[in-house]
Formats: structure tokens, C-alpha cells, sequence
């Protein structure tokens, strides 16, 4: 007899919604998370108001080595699933841009519906887990407080972003130990830098946001884009930085509903005393006009200024070639990149097919969502795939 049916590591989203899952058809549930209290990422996230979902959802919002691989689990349990559940609970919500849902109150609603649904789990915080090992059909779990068997394993404890609220990379080591293949996990959902050069050019920007588009590639995202000291942020680059790998150039565009080398040849026209930077700063924050107009010499005035120079400068604002020098890396990242290896997962069920009893759900798995509430969608989707089964 082996202690638990069930023993699942880690209580954050995947790992409550799992263990409710998994209680609610009768199977006896281990909870294990090193924190004090369980659901710790939920509570900060969304400004602490809980980015629950996206209404827009769909699998082309994912990011993974087999970009199909999610498709079971979304179609199975979708945004308006858990959507029902938070109705049920008498959440309030409200949309944002993009389809965003938030909790009109706090995100420890959410935190405090996942544990109503863990009514009956047995729920043990301030554990460490040491290790995971099989023998025959048997799970051993080593912890700080002594070994606990099962006849399966859920591991549900994401991937090492945000070290500060006791992230790891347990998933990866517990994978490698069981011979499985894991993705090169890397920052995502992060904040972009550059080098001193570049940073010089663009000294005293820090703060000034706008729209922009960003491309990378086939890929092309338009949302805020905001200066910081170190480089580049904003919703919009935190979705083209999951794509990003080192040394890529990215086309930023500062001003995607305006063509700015026809709306200054026009002033040049009209206004042909006017300085370029004055025309500009009427379509660009000042600070970021100047900027531009001294990062390629174009500050004369209008009637003074070639076209060729109106279309360098114009360029360098409808299709601004930047290249990153690195990212801000786990500290700020929302997400890891990769994980384990989908090959090695049933999409059905989550469990490894080489491993049966033992499965991977949520973020330490290799599929990474796109800001906006698809991560916990996620979440929620791989935890029901699992918790139906296990």
C-alpha cells in the first residue's frame, strides 16, 4: 500500500486546479509546496488582480517545439470553462484590451476558489522535495520530512522565473533524472536591454511609452511600448522577447499609423521654415523626436533638409533596426521559454510515456503562452488534462 494515490509538487495554479481534480473522483491527494502559503504567484500577478484568462484564446497563442501539442488540452477545458468557474464562485471580472479578464477585486479570490476545490486534499506547505524515484509501480517522494510514497506523480511546479518568490528549476532536474529530454528553458515575457552605445543615444527616455509595432521574423506584435534605463519594455516587448534569441535584430516601428517621411514631406511643403524636430514632436513624444532627429543628424529646418535625410530619419521611426544586447533575465521574466520536452508527454493526459504515474503540467512544460492570461489558461487546461487520468 503505498501512502497517497496521488502526490502532487507544487501548489500553484496547476498544481490546486490538479488536486481538486483529482479529489473530486475519489482519489487520495498529497499537496506539496516549499512556501509557506500556496498559490503565491496567483496573489502577485495581474497587479494583483489576477490575469485569470483571455477570451480570445486559441493555440496560436502558444509557443512550443510542437506547436500542436496544446490543442487537446485547450479544446478540452477553454477559457469560457473556467470562466464558468469563476461565475460560479460569484467572482467579479472585467475585460481589458485584447481580451484580457481580470478579477474586479483581489487575485486571492482566485487562490481562495482553487482551495474550496481542494476541500479534502491534504495540503502540507514548508516541505522541500529532495527527489523523486519509481520502483516497479511505486513512487518514493524524499522531503525534509521524510519520504512519502504514491502510485503517481504530478510535478506542477513551473519553471525558475521569478526567483524571488522561491522559483526553481526542480521540474528539469526531476525530468533529466528520469532520462527525459528538456527543451533549453530561457526567459520570456521579459524586458529587453542594450549596450552602453545604444543606451547613451537613448539617455533620458526612461518612463516614455507609446504604441508601437515590433516585428521579429514571421512575427509581429502592436501594443505599448515603453523606454526604460536599461533598454526596451512594455506589453509589447514582452511578447516579442519569448521569440527573441541573442543576436537577433528586431524592426521596431514608433509610429505604425503613420507614415512619416509622407507626413514631413507634406510639412515640407506647408511649413518649410519649420524645424524638422518641431514637426516631428507633433507626432512623437518631444523628448523621443529629439532623440531621433539627433540619432541621424536630421534637425535642421525643413526646407534645409534633403529628402534623403527625411527618409533616413522617417526610416528610423517606421522601421527602427535594433539589436538587443540580452534581456533582463529571470529576475523580471513573467515566464520560462521551453521545458520538458512535449515528445515525452501524452497530450491527452500529460503523463510521460516512458514513465507511466508520472506527469509534468503548467509552465514546466515546453509550451509558453502570450501575455495576456494564456499562461494560467494553460494552467488550468494541462491541470484538467491530468487531473481527469491521474
Amino acid at each position: 500500500m503505498t501512502d497517497f494515490d496521488v502526490i502532487i509538487i507544487g501548489g500553484g495554479a496547476a498544481g490546486l486546479m490538479c488536486a481538486g481534480e483529482a479529489h473530486k473522483r475519489g482519489r487520495s491527494v498529497l499537496l506539496l509546496d516549499h512556501s509557506i502559503k500556496v498559490g503565491e504567484k496567483i496573489r502577485i500577478s495581474g497587479g494583483g488582480r489576477a490575469n485569470f484568462t483571455n477570451l480570445h484564446m486559441t493555440a496560436a497563442n502558444y509557443l512550443s517545439h510542437n506547436p500542436r501539442f496544446c490543442v487537446s488540452a485547450l479544446k478540452r477545458y477553454d477559457q469560457h470553462d473556467f470562466i464558468e468557474l469563476i461565475e460560479r464562485y460569484a467572482i467579479a471580472y472585467h475585460e481589458r484590451e485584447h481580451g484580457q479578464l481580470f478579477c474586479d477585486g483581489s487575485a486571492t479570490q482566485i487562490i481562495e476558489m482553487l482551495l474550496e476545490e481542494c476541500r479534502g486534499v491534504r495540503i502540507q506547505t514548508e516541505t522541500s522535495v529532495l527527489g523523486v524515484s519509481k520502483d516497479e509501480n511505486v513512487f518514493t517522494v524524499s522531503t525534509n520530512r521524510g519520504p512519502m510514497t504514491s502510485d503517481a506523480v504530478v510535478i506542477a511546479t513551473g519553471g525558475p522565473s521569478i526567483p524571488k518568490m522561491g522559483s526553481s528549476d526542480f521540474a528539469y532536474t526531476v525530468a533529466k533524472s528520469f532520462g527525459l529530454n528538456v527543451v533549453e528553458p530561457r526567459p520570456g515575457l521579459v524586458p529587453l536591454t542594450f549596450d552602453f552605445e545604444i543606451l547613451e543615444k537613448l539617455d533620458g527616455l526612461a518612463g516614455v511609452s507609446l504604441d508601437a509595432t515590433v516585428k521579429l521574423g514571421k512575427v509581429t506584435f502592436q501594443e505599448a511600448l515603453l523606454f526604460t534605463h536599461r533598454g526596451l519594455s512594455g506589453p509589447v516587448i514582452l511578447q516579442i522577447s519569448s521569440y527573441w534569441r541573442a543576436g537577433d535584430t528586431l524592426t521596431v516601428n514608433l509610429l505604425p499609423d503613420t507614415n512619416v517621411f509622407d507626413h514631413l514631406s507634406q510639412a515640407k511643403t506647408s511649413q518649410p521654415k519649420k524645424d524638422v524636430r518641431t514637426v516631428l514632436a507633433h507626432i512623437l513624444p518631444k523628448s523621443l523626436a529629439t532623440k531621433m532627429t539627433d540619432w541621424t543628424g536630421c534637425n535642421g529646418r525643413l526646407c534645409e533638409t534633403s529628402d534623403k535625410a527625411l527618409r533616413k530619419l522617417s526610416d528610423h521611426i517606421n522601421a527602427w533596426q535594433i539589436t538587443p544586447n540580452g534581456s533582463e533575465g529571470l529576475r523580471t521574466a513573467e515566464v520560462m521559454v521551453g521545458g520538458v520536452d512535449t515528445i515525452e508527454l501524452s497530450s491527452k493526459t500529460m503523463e510521460v510515456n516512458a514513465v507511466p504515474g508520472l506527469y509534468f503540467i503548467g509552465e514546466g512544460v515546453d509550451v509558453t503562452g502570450h501575455l495576456g492570461g494564456f499562461n494560467f489558461q494553460w494552467a488550468w487546461a494541462s491541470a484538467q488534462a491530468c487531473g481527469r487520468v491521474v
